[in-house]
């Protein structure tokens, strides 16, 4: 399907995940030049956030063609990925339906580089996402930097303790619930689920080769995890670029920081000659 005068193209693959037995989908956006040619082109994976879908990229945005047109920009496939409504990018322990880190880092992209001509290389591949996208980008990054190059954020939950979220108390019971449910019961009630959280994991990230950005609105619920994440990194010396800018929790923020954040993607992709 070619939509106006962007000639940008998206299916949507449907993937059998082995490890949850169950079937996703991944709407795939590929660069107009990726039928003429026999080029293979790097992937940016795009993450949805919580109570979200693989649809939110493509449908919830003010301009419909925006990721179009970046794949067009850069010359770059993207990828937004069915992730659940509350995953939060990681594999349970308890929840053998809920394996998304072996979801988006393993089967996801073994899918995208048999199916597409694709730079089969980490200096190929980047990850980002927003809200939970944002922690699944961060955590999986962290994980796998043997898979993806760089990693963006935006409006990221970067502490999975809610008393650290400027939400309501019944929405943070609930969010307290569903990781109950996927974690168990925190072992810490004062640093509930480090371990599982960006701001824990800065040692590994100070360690790895990942390319960081990650950005977050003023008035934004998740401000104070990411301020939180920017100081760590900022004591243990790890590169990032890190932006604060008017904005809430919401699309109209996320629609201006992403084109932002492919920037960012782009530099990191010509520094690996994979543009």
């Amino acid at each position: 399907m070619f939509l106006n005068s962007f000639a940008a193209k998206v299916d949507t693959l449907e993937i059998q995940s082995v490890v949850m037995q169950k079937t996703l989908k991944a709407p795939v956006v590929l660069p107009d030049s990726y039928q003429a040619g026999e080029k293979h082109y790097p992937v940016v994976y795009l993450l949805h956030g919580g109570q979200g879908s693989y649809r939110d990229w493509l449908s919830k945005l003010s301009d419909k063609l925006l990721l179009h047109k970046l794949a067009d920009q850069y010359q770059i496939i993207i990828v937004t990925p069915d992730g659940s409504p509350g995953s939060y990018y990681f594999d349970s322990p308890l929840d053998k339906t809920s394996q998304y880190e072996t979801f988006i880092s393993k089967e996801l992209v073994q899918k995208i580089d048999g199916t597409y001509r694709t730079i089969k290389d980490r200096k190929g591949r980047i990850i980002a996402g927003l809200s939970m996208g944002g922690h699944g980008a961060m955590y999986i990054s962290t994980r796998h930097p043997d898979i993806y190059c760089a990693a963006g954020s935006m409006s990221g939950v970067m502490d999975l303790n809610t008393s650290l979220w400027k939400v309501p108390a019944d929405f943070a019971k609930s969010r307290d619930k569903n990781f109950e449910w996927l974690l168990g019961p925190p072992k810490d009630t004062t640093s509930k689920y480090r371990e599982y959280s960006a701001v824990g994991m800065v040692d590994k990230m100070k360690a790895n080769d990942v390319k960081l950005i990650f950005d977050c609105g003023f008035d934004d619920i998740m401000i104070a995890p990411n301020r939180e994440l920017h100081q760590l990194l900022l004591a243990n010396g790890t590169p990032h670029d890190y932006i604060e800018r008017p904005g809430k929790h919401e699309w109209p923020y996320w629609e201006n920081a992403v084109q932002y954040q492919f920037l960012f993607f782009q530099k990191v992709f010509l520094a690996n000659g994979s543009l």
